[in-house]
């Protein structure tokens, strides 16, 4: 437990990887899955909280070896139609770790300097610093998501109307795989997380967030308006995910319509990442470590 993924995590982990699109079908990951834990009773689900548990408490000792080494940085992109629970995942996974160590950004519609410039540009000003896990809720992925889904975005991006043509998304998938493999090889693995609701279960939510006062205020009739183009978004997702899916920058598809094993899944994809980096309190040299003598005999 103290240096390695907790036992159990990986199976289930690598049963949602994808870093290979060519054969992938967003209709093969049933958002309804659990690995078969919610089927053997009360003792799987008491299983599936330790290891949660256990995910928490690994995540918060590699973060602070991630702070304290200070050479890596991880960003960490959820992405998800309405509903789906990416705030309360941020949430739940990352209530261990030091908020120090955490840069949270949602992305929301673009602003008007955000417009002057190239699509990439407001996720490149908050990527995370060295030591740091950078968090995006939603992303630089919208640009080929909603602006697919509604295509007169584009018309308001400012962009040359020569350069919008029927190769304008192919090319964007160009430019983010670019993108996220630079990243990479600068010492920033990214996890990439679509948390894949079925529309039944968003319909049962959308009703809570009415149903329920203290969720009010997270209910938008844009957001059942948004509901009639399931079919649009779900495409995009297709193609998006088919697309930018590789070993250095691996989505994960991840059942959403039960939120305890969303949590357990993105919380072992977060943890089996950071174990690959090795990661170490540093090293005092000689003369550090006099100085630190040196301060405890004053002290004393």
């Amino acid at each position: 437990m103290k240096n390695a993924l907790p036992r159990g995590f990986a199976p289930i982990v690598d049963r949602y990887r994808v870093t290979d699109g060519k054969k992938f079908r967003l209709n093969d990951y049933d958002p309804r899955d659990t690995a078969s834990l919610s089927d053997r009773g009360k003792k799987a689900k008491a299983r599936a909280r330790d290891l949660l548990e256990q995910g928490i408490a690994r995540l918060a000792d590699l973060q602070d070896r991630l702070y304290a080494q200070d050479r890596w940085g991880v960003l960490v992109i959820f992405q998800a139609l309405d509903a789906a629970g990416k705030d309360s995942t941020i949430k739940h996974v990352m209530s261990g770790v030091n908020p120090q160590g955490v840069q949270v950004s949602s992305f929301k519609v673009p602003s008007p300097q955000e417009l002057d410039h190239d699509f990439l540009w407001r996720g490149v000003i908050r990527l995370p610093e060295r030591g740091c896990i950078g968090i995006f809720n939603r992303s630089y992925y919208e640009e080929v998501l909603v602006v697919r889904v509604h295509p007169e975005i584009l018309e308001g991006q400012r962009i040359p109307p020569e350069l919008v043509d029927g190769r304008i998304w192919a090319q964007r998938y160009e430019d983010i795989n670019a993108f996220e493999r630079y990243l990479a090889r600068n010492g920033f693995p990214i996890l990439k997380f679509f948390l894949n609701v079925s529309k039944k279960e968003q319909k049962k939510r959308f009703l809570e967030r009415l149903d329920e006062p203290e969720k009010n205020w997270k209910f938008s009739i844009g957001d059942v308006r948004e509901r009639e183009r399931w079919g649009a978004y779900r495409k995009a997702y297709q193609e998006a995910i088919a697309a930018t899916s590789t070993p250095w920058a691996p989505w994960f598809v991840v059942p959403a319509d039960h939120k305890w094993f969303t949590r357990l899944v993105v919380a072992g994809a977060i943890v089996a990442e950071l174990e690959k980096l090795n990661l170490r309190y540093p090293k005092l040299d000689k003369a550090k470590r006099k100085e630190l003598d040196a301060a405890r005999r004053e002290l004393e």
